[in-house]
């Protein structure tokens, strides 16, 4: 378990649990940098996790958190080396490579100005990278990269949707998609899908957590997983960082009203919990007004 599955405002047990490994020092001083990040007093936010640092200097999270920080507060080369740092603590992790990306991307510096700096012949890096670029619709950087990677259903996934998008100007779904006359057994989307279903309608959020976060690991194209992960970082005490999956769930959406919906709703509970009444308010109005 990370950190960033166990902080929150809500005293959840699995928080209590793992915050016990660190001082009363630095959870007050990180829930408030979260906090302050969240109604967009980035500098007070920072200066937290500054000390956050001090406490617990191989903290990965704490880097990502001040890169984050930073790019918001549009201070882009902070930002980017301790986006950078987080990422060699963990390679494979999609945020930490989309943190660093969006950063470059706001400054428009390609990723080949960092390239030395990343472990980036690391193969699940290079395939979350492909990712990030399809979401920016970025297609022909993702092309690129698609090039280097070994041949898997996720490459033949994202490969026929880049084309789909590059021809007619828009993207179409050509991953499976749920049908209700095939066999769950024959379909392992469905079958995700409807496991996390009844473990949502028991309020079962720490097993949805560990499987939706598999989800999404291996399904990375559908936002159907995006919602259920982040639903269940809701629940268990991290809206921070399920405001940014739900978020990111919505670049990949396509056509599904209802599940817009119900990411919307997630939004706005998730920016609740972390004070941002603004924010919340928005995204309830998005499904009022049908937007």
């Amino acid at each position: 378990m990370t950190l960033h599955t166990a902080y929150g405002q809500e005293e959840q047990e699995s928080a209590e649990v793992y915050l016990e490994e660190y001082t009363d020092e630095f959870q007050e001083n990180f829930f408030e940098a979260l906090k302050q990040k969240g109604i967009q007093n980035y500098d007070r936010a920072v200066d937290l996790f500054l000390k956050c640092k001090q406490l617990e200097p191989n903290n990965s999270v704490v880097d990502y958190e001040l890169g984050k920080s930073y790019m918001l507060d549009k201070k882009y080369i902070q930002a980017q080396d301790y986006a950078i740092e987080a990422l060699q603590s963990k390679p494979t992790d999609y945020w930490y490579l989309d943190n660093l990306l969006t950063i470059l991307d706001k400054q428009g510096s390609p990723i080949e100005t960092v390239k030395q700096r990343i472990p980036y012949e690391n193969k699940k890096l290079q395939q979350n990278m492909a990712v990030f670029f399809f979401k920016m619709k970025k297609y022909e950087e993702a092309l690129k990269v698609l090039d280097q990677l070994e041949n898997s259903q996720l490459k033949s996934d994202l490969n026929q949707k880049i084309k789909d998008s590059l021809q007619k100007g828009k993207e179409k779904p050509t991953v499976p998609i749920a049908n209700q006359d095939q066999d769950e057994a024959d379909n392992p989307f469905e079958a995700l899908r409807s496991n996390m279903e009844q473990l949502i309608s028991e309020s079962n959020y720490k097993e949805l957590l560990e499987i939706s976060e598999g989800a999404v690991d291996s399904y990375p194209l559908q936002p159907y997983f995006y919602y259920a992960y982040g639903r269940a970082l809701n629940n268990t005490g991290n809206p921070n960082k399920g405001i940014e999956v739900l978020e990111s769930g919505l670049d990949y959406l396509l056509d599904d009203d209802t599940l817009k919906n119900r990411i919307y709703k997630e939004l706005s509970q998730g920016h609740s919990k972390i004070g941002n009444t603004q924010k919340a308010n928005e995204y309830l109005n998005k499904i009022n007004s049908g937007l």
